[in-house]
């Protein structure tokens, strides 16, 4: 049987979407973490999880804490308070969590392991000390695999969330909740959650429920239930299928305005790369390379990212939406 999550007048009025960085954190880590392919992902997987390795965050605390086919606990997801909030003030909210609910999520996660592993244990023990090894770790993780793609990501959460509102204008709530997922519909003032095996009642669940399109999920959503915070819905995006197709690269309008070299540094920032790499592709010499990616910087085009000994550039969402506008 599907589990239903009862709404009244006052939860459909509470529903609402967010966009969630820890969220893309858990479930990207978790297909990395994996060890296995992925259809969509492959470009992204290929490119992070050698990164991910190097910084030994594939043998730390967030590979204790998301494993593979397994529970993530649920201080790591806290409610976005707004509809798009940073990691920062996500990070916060991890580390504020109260003891009692970190204990809680831990018990859960032993059961379904049969143990915990060493750094949890002393997390179990003092979660107000240790969380905060928790957090640098995860903003160690962002800056590697997240933080270059961002832009791309977030603009197709972005359209998912914008293409939803409008379901919700033209057709109304039901018709939306129908649309999320073939698992996930809705009837008799309930939402049925086709893939969900444990049982869902609002004293459980909360008010309200909090739609969060994600990139990574999966095939199928997740949710997450933590009163008195609102339930969380986590379900696959609408367009990740083509998230990381190549880009434009006649951009033949935008050289004319931006000049050439830096024209070509932005089409090959498809893929986030270092100053050394860019040189090498485009046979410019670093030094040029150095000054040009300067220029974009300040010009709001692209974005340094800190990967080890490196620094990655990526292409903001300025800068994909400039290219998009000149080769359509």
């Amino acid at each position: 049987m599907p589990a239903e999550l009862e709404f009244s007048a006052d939860d459909l009025a509470q529903m609402r979407f967010a966009v969630s960085p820890m969220w893309e954190v858990g479930t990207s880590f978790k297909l990395l973490n994996s060890g296995s392919g992925h259809p969509v992902h492959r470009r992204w997987i290929e490119q992070v999880r050698p990164r991910v390795a190097t910084a030994g965050l594939d043998r730390g605390w967030l590979a204790e804490l998301i494993r593979p086919a397994s529970y993530v606990p649920d201080f790591l997801n806290p409610a976005p308070a707004g509809p798009a909030p940073t990691l920062a003030a996500e990070l916060v909210g991890i580390l504020a969590a109260p003891a009692d609910r970190v204990r809680r999520d831990l018990d859960r996660l032993r059961h379904e392991q049969g143990r915990l592993d060493t750094r949890l244990r002393t997390l179990y023990a003092q979660p107000s000390t240790h969380m905060a090894r928790v957090t640098e770790e995860i903003e160690t993780y962002w800056d590697l695999a997240v933080a270059p793609y961002w832009a791309r990501i977030r603009t197709v959460l972005d359209a998912d969330v914008f293409h939803r509102a409008r379901q919700v204008a033209e057709h109304g709530a039901v018709h939306l909740l129908n649309d999320l997922h073939t698992s996930v519909g809705w009837g008799d003032n309930a939402l049925r959650l086709g893939r969900r095996k444990n049982p869902l009642s609002r004293e459980a669940a909360g008010t309200g429920l909090l739609l969060i399109p994600s990139a990574f999920t999966g095939p199928v959503p997740l949710t997450r239930t933590a009163p008195p915070e609102p339930p969380q819905l986590a379900y696959p995006a609408r367009g990740i299928g083509s998230l990381w197709e190549p880009g434009p690269a006649d951009a033949r309008a935008l050289a004319a305005v931006l000049g050439r070299s830096r024209t070509r540094l932005l089409t090959e920032l498809d893929t986030p790369a270092s100053t050394t790499r860019l040189a090498q592709r485009t046979g410019l010499s670093p030094a040029a390379v150095s000054q040009f990616l300067t220029a974009l910087r300040d010009a709001g085009l692209v974005s340094p990212h800190r990967a080890g000994r490196s620094v990655l550039y990526a292409r903001t969402a300025v800068a994909e939406a400039l290219l998009i506008a000149a080769c359509g």
